[in-house]
């Protein structure tokens, strides 16, 4: 685990180079900063950046040379003391074009703003979309449009946004800042819908990029902007001022509390043999809760009954939270068969589902800890009504008003990522760790699955695999499918907001959880028919 993490850690370096040392030579001879660089002058001093979707296009894009972190950061940081969302475009990636992904990984720092109701911050430098890949970038609910939408919606909502334009800022990208509450800009950057080049073949008008867009222009003639600043720095203090306008954070966490045990502590629970390799080590998951809850009893929720999900409350920076964690160990039930961790069962599942629904009588916000190989299957469980548990457990997740939390701790397939609250049911932040696994299941039965799959095609056309051709097909099965589950596959998809190192993950859920305390907007708990 720890040279896997250090492997993450020396490639995360080099994501955070953007474009390498000669696009960022190149930004500085411009008299510009980096996106990293705006940001670090932006928050205050001795405070960290979390940064969110730094996977983002790990490995795609090849044909066009990759986009590294999709061409932007984002990620919450401390302004003036205000936790703020930031969105930087990286113009050491392509002058900070939009991929597929750059639209997708900005969206989703809009959503956690949205639910969080965190003051936004855009740091543009954009040249807008990346033309080779416009079809996917520019017309569907989740592509280009929709952050202009959103703009809007988060207005209308009452939740500041910032934006500074330091660079470039054209076509279509030009709504975003315009939509913000308040404008900054710097000499030398450009805004316009069509560049000077593009006017000229357009109209037959010639003029020049000041006349056009300049920062003197918008300041002077058209009134577009409400700072003009003379550098990034400049702008930078200015956008500073503003926030510290804004009122201050009422946070309710405590943060000087402590866990029972080590965070480090984490580490001996995912050694070789452990959770995230094939012969699993059985633990017990209460002994894991101690290193992430303050050190203060936790409460257990029908602790003898539905054992394979273990949920009770307990604290978090001095904040009730409740817990839903996948057990680690075999189970012996009052009646029935021994059961297996990792395994949601009928009475687990129906112990959660009510679980969670007293977290939402209470507004509570929960915490899930996933390490879960799916639901049961076979005549008993079906005779038990296993489907049946498991639709309630997803009608109430699905219909939660509180703030949840995930984290993957080892496995996560198939619809038991659905019931311990994967990406689709609207987790305020998904965290995983650095040899978590993300697949519609696990890699033994998918390989298998898909080796059968691949002969029967060989079949149909006549050809009868040899011995040593099927040893073959299910080496490139296995290994393809390995390369799916990477967590870094995961991250590259913004499946997961970040990969945490096991240290780190009392910390993040810290943060995350005072993020997601700001604000609750009193919606009513109420759900679907639930099947009994």
């Amino acid at each position: 685990m720890n040279e896997f993490t250090e492997e993450l850690r020396r490639e995360e370096l080099i994501l955070k180079e953007g474009g390498g040392p000669k696009a960022i030579a190149r930004q500085h001879e411009k008299g510009r900063l980096t996106a990293r660089e705006r940001i670090a002058h932006l928050l205050d001093p001795h405070t960290n950046f979390f940064e969110l979707g730094l996977w983002a296009a790990w490995r795609m894009y090849q044909d066009w040379g990759g986009a590294p972190s999709a061409g932007v950061v984002t990620g919450i940081g401390r302004v003036t003391g205000r936790l703020v969302m930031i969105i930087a475009n990286d113009a050491t990636v392509k002058a900070g074009a939009f991929f597929p992904l750059t639209c997708k990984k900005v969206l989703r720092a809009q959503r956690i703003a949205m639910d969080n109701r965190l003051p936004l911050v855009y740091l543009v430098d954009s040249a807008g979309v990346f033309l080779p890949l416009q079809d996917e970038v520019f017309p569907d609910e989740d592509d280009f449009g929709r952050i202009f939408r959103n703009n809007a919606v988060i207005s209308a909502a009452g939740i500041p946004q910032f934006a500074a334009i330091m660079g470039n800022c054209v076509a279509g990208g030009g709504y975003l800042p315009v939509l913000c509450d308040k404008l900054l800009m710097t000499e030398g950057s450009g805004l316009y819908l069509a560049g000077p080049a593009l006017v000229k073949a357009a109209i037959g008008q010639s003029v020049s990029h000041e006349d056009l867009g300049g920062a003197a222009m918008h300041a002077a003639v058209s009134g577009t902007i409400d700072f003009r600043e003379r550098d990034d720095p400049a702008c930078l203090q200015r956008l500073r001022q503003l926030i510290d306008v804004l009122p201050r954070d009422a946070s309710c966490l405590s943060l000087d509390l402590e866990s029972k045990r080590p965070s480090s502590d984490l580490y001996t629970f995912a050694g070789d043999g452990g959770l995230n390799s094939q012969a699993r080590q059985e633990y017990d998951i209460r002994d894991l809760l101690p290193c992430i809850l303050d050190a203060r009893p936790f409460d257990e929720y029908k602790a003898e009954y539905g054992q394979t999900l273990v949920c009770g409350y307990g604290r978090l920076g001095g904040v009730a939270v409740g817990v839903v964690a996948n057990q680690h160990k075999r189970c012996k039930p009052a009646q029935g068969a021994l059961q297996y961790g990792g395994v949601i069962y009928v009475d687990s599942a129906d112990k959660a589902a009510r679980f969670i629904m007293d977290c939402n009588q209470g507004r509570v916000p929960i915490i899930f800890l996933q390490d879960v190989n799916g639901f049961m299957v076979g005549k008993d469980a079906e005779q038990a009504g296993i489907i049946r548990a498991g639709a309630k457990l997803v009608n109430v997740i699905a219909n939660s008003v509180v703030p949840k939390l995930t984290v993957i701790l080892g496995g996560s397939f198939g619809a038991g990522n659905y019931a311990m609250c994967g990406k689709a049911f609207d987790p305020r932040f998904i965290f995983a760790w650095p040899k978590a696994r993300y697949a519609v299941m696990g890699g033994e039965q998918a390989a298998s699955t898909l080796l059968d799959v691949t002969i029967t095609a060989l079949r149909r056309t006549g050809h009868e695999p040899d011995a040593n051709e099927l040893s073959e097909l299910r080496r490139k099965v296995e290994e393809g499918y390995r390369e799916q589950t990477d967590v870094r596959y995961a991250a590259a998809r913004l499946w997961i907001d970040k990969i945490i190192d096991l240290a780190e993950t009392r910390e993040a859920l810290l943060l995350a959880l005072e993020v997601a305390t700001r604000y609750d907007d009193g919606r009513p708990f109420k759900t679907g028919v639930l099947q009994v």
